[in-house]
């Protein structure tokens, strides 16, 4: 039998030998991630303690930007500590950590943005019940099961990496661990693994696609009967921020783990990479406080700053 050396770390991607982008892309990733944690906790902030925000589509949303602020933390600090110390290395403990948070959060916003179609469907399609539907009670068990039920994905597919061996090369393509990147550097047989991963993904995917976009066909078949333009426009006025994040969000999923690595494609695998680990987390505060009247007068009346809205947007 080949002698095999167990590998005790992982070597992650450089971003660039150029020193002078190094300290571009520092930078550039620092205040992304400071405004990303402000942003968020801003939101999460008003959220608690405006008294006309404890509905329950800003609880939804407030669990939203706590979960945008959590994800960004488990990617953002290590690399940015990696630029700095231009060590891209990380020990294949840290490694698996990170990939559990990684699926975990990333299946938590699969599970939220679902709740949040339900919400959006209850309010138009059946408004007259909607503080029956979605009592106090009813959202915090979503949410709880949201929460709760996420953490099987990482956990089943953590615990099947348990019977892998990674003896080498140790260099995986990506600036973060990464699951799909990670199983390229096994040395022993990744089937029973891939028929895992295919099995809960796939199930996984399929529930929440589901649960996220066939609300949508209801509401869009319901607000098609309003008669008039104007109770269609703020009916689907909103919808339109949670479609937004929810279209970004899968799209950046589709383009890094169903589109394969190829060397042409390469260099726009590693900006989805950025857009889904750093730049997701910061607009999707963005997409609801930007198109969000209830918001922006909240954040008015916490810095007291007396601004006359629009008539547009009132």
């Amino acid at each position: 039998m080949k002698n095999q050396t167990v590998i005790t770390s992982v070597l992650l991607m450089s971003l660039s030998d150029d020193q002078k982008i190094i300290y571009v892309l520092f930078t550039a990733f620092l205040l992304i991630y400071l405004m990303t944690f402000l942003t968020n906790f801003l939101i999460i902030l008003l959220v608690v303690t405006c008294a006309h925000l404890h509905t329950p589509m800003y609880f939804f949303l407030g669990n939203l930007a706590f979960l945008d602020m959590s994800y960004s933390s488990v990617s953002a600090p290590r690399i940015l500590f990696d630029l700095s110390t231009q060590d891209w290395s990380i020990s294949f403990p840290e490694c698996i950590m990170q990939i559990f948070f990684v699926i975990y959060f990333g299946s938590s916003e699969l599970f939220l943005l679902s709740s949040m179609s339900y919400d959006r469907y209850v309010a138009i399609c059946h408004p007259l019940h909607y503080s029956q539907v979605m009592s106090w009670g009813m959202c915090t068990q979503m949410v709880s099961l949201v929460w709760f039920s996420a953490l099987l994905t990482p956990s089943i597919f953590t615990l099947c990496l348990r019977r892998l061996t990674f003896c080498g090369p140790n260099f995986i393509q990506n600036i973060f661990c990464d699951l799909p990147h990670l199983l390229k550097i096994s040395c022993t047989d990744i089937f029973i693994n891939l028929l895992v991963f295919f099995i809960v993904g796939g199930f996984l995917g399929t529930v929440t696609f589901f649960t996220t976009f066939y609300p949508y066909v209801r509401i869009f078949s319901t607000v098609l009967k309003i008669r008039t333009s104007d109770g269609k426009r703020k009916a689907f006025s909103t919808c339109t921020s949670h479609l937004t994040v929810v279209f970004i969000f899968y799209a950046s999923i589709t383009f890094i783990y169903f589109i394969p690595n190829t060397n042409n494609l390469l260099t726009l695998n590693q900006v989805a990479t950025i857009i889904y680990t750093l730049i997701t987390p910061l607009l999707n505060p963005l997409i609801y406080s930007l198109r969000n009247k209830d918001l922006k007068a909240a954040l008015q009346k916490a810095l007291h700053i007396h601004v006359m809205i629009p008539r547009s947007c009132a």
